[in-house]
């Protein structure tokens, strides 16, 4: 995967409704962040800005005017953002997303078929739903505002976005990073937010002791295999709270901690957010 630069952008939006001659008052969208494939982006929408969209998807935008938008593994190259005025105008925007460079391992063998069985259907459909559940939480967090720091330091043994490609069959691709550890070692919270799921009792069939945060604004992370749960489902977490230990429940080869990031149902790069890797103390 190449580096990309993290990259400062101020875009000045175009005024769709303008009566014709009249002058176009100022009304920029300040956009800082990365745009790429699994990047992120804070804003600030203009004043009098009633609603913004994203390619349709709602965005909210709190009262000074701040927002998040993000954009999936595999978003498309461009996007647009609109926004409607107080007073009845339409503004809109191009945002060019740029590509990524995947880690693509070709395999030259036939991707094993899965087993799913009725028994494992049965597990595995109420896990799903109440993941899907947890991520339809709205709540007050804040954490979305925060530089994100890393949940855990150390190697980083997987890459988000990488995928395996079997005789010309893509397997699904890794939709977080990996990051070595013992198991107990200790992980926390990489910014503010609200606790919407934590399978403390009983570990999903694939994800093990699975806990989900919510940051606030759509954006949401989830710790997978962890040995143990710290915290409860309500609780409001603060950045660098202990929230749990690395594990390896689930279905995981070795203890370590996969770290999820999504913005509503975009996959972005845990990486970009929180920047490189630091060293270990």
């Amino acid at each position: 995967m190449r580096a990309i630069a993290a990259a400062l952008l101020v875009l000045t939006a175009g005024v769709a409704a303008a009566q014709p001659g009249a002058p176009l008052p100022r009304a920029d969208f300040r956009l800082s962040g990365q745009a790429v494939q699994g990047g992120t982006l804070l804003g600030s929408a203009p004043a009098g800005t009633m609603m913004l969209q994203l390619d349709g998807q709602p965005v909210p935008v709190d009262a000074d005017g701040r927002f998040l938008i993000a954009f999936d593994r595999d978003a498309a190259p461009a996007a647009r953002l609109s926004a409607r005025m107080r007073d009845g105008r339409n503004i809109e925007q191009a945002v060019q997303v740029a590509p990524r460079e995947w880690r693509i391992e070709r395999i030259n063998a036939p991707m094993r078929p899965t087993k799913s069985t009725e028994a494992f259907l049965a597990l595995r459909k109420p896990e799903l739903d109440a993941i899907a559940a947890a991520r339809a939480t709205v709540t007050d967090a804040q954490g979305w505002r925060q530089r994100f720091i890393w949940p855990r330091i150390g190697r980083v043994s997987g890459l988000f976005g990488s995928q395996r490609i079997y005789q010309g069959t893509p397997g699904a691709y890794h939709g977080g990073v990996d990051v070595t550890g013992a198991t107990g070692a200790p992980v926390v919270a990489p910014a503010d937010g609200v606790v919407i799921l934590a399978a403390a009792e009983t570990p999903f069939t694939l994800e093990g002791h699975l806990l989900m945060i919510d940051h606030g604004h759509g954006l949401n992370s989830a710790f997978l295999h962890l040995s143990r749960i710290d915290v409860k489902v309500g609780d409001h977490v603060r950045q660098g709270q202990p929230i749990g230990a690395v594990g390896a429940t689930g279905r995981a080869t070795g203890p370590h901690l996969h770290w999820g990031m999504k913005w509503h149902d975009a996959r972005i790069d845990p990486l970009l957010v929180a920047g490189p890797m630091p060293a270990a103390p």
